[in-house]
């Protein structure tokens, strides 16, 4: 657990330091004002692709966890696509995404807490649509 935090706080002060946290820098990303966002993130995607191929290669198993590693498949369908969808409508909206929300509320950008509250209320909504729809596919069909 020590371990997970340590890597949150250097991940949240990355976002702080690089201005990722910063709703206005990210809106001025999506207006094509501003893309230093893609060298951040083209940054990060280089140093978690590097982690991979180096754990993959020097060490079998997750440190914390004990599994193996190795390459799961995700299928491409409706569900990645509304999520994207939603996703990006939320990042266009508030202007910035989950993890740098959290972040910004860091650096005292109180407002955030209304998209944060926003956040969790569609994670439930969610979730409960989703346990609906599978108590109705789950259910037995009535013979009359």
């Amino acid at each position: 657990m020590p371990l997970i935090f340590a890597g949150g706080l250097i991940f949240g002060f990355g976002l702080a330091i690089s201005h990722m946290a910063r709703p206005e820098v990210v809106l001025d990303f999506l207006h094509l004002d501003d893309l230093g966002l893609l060298f951040v993130m083209g940054g990060a995607a280089a140093t978690t692709a590097v982690g991979f191929v180096l754990a993959r290669r020097f060490a079998s198993r997750a440190p914390l966890t004990g599994k193996i590693y190795r390459k799961r498949g995700k299928t491409f369908d409706r569900n990645v696509v509304a999520g994207g969808a939603i996703f990006g409508a939320g990042w266009g909206l508030t202007g910035i995404c989950p993890a740098a929300a959290y972040a910004s509320v860091g650096i005292g950008n109180v407002p955030i807490l209304w998209g944060i509250l926003g956040m969790f209320v569609g994670a439930y909504v969610h979730g409960f649509w989703r346990s609906c729809r599978s108590v109705e596919t789950d259910a037995p069909a009535s013979a009359d």
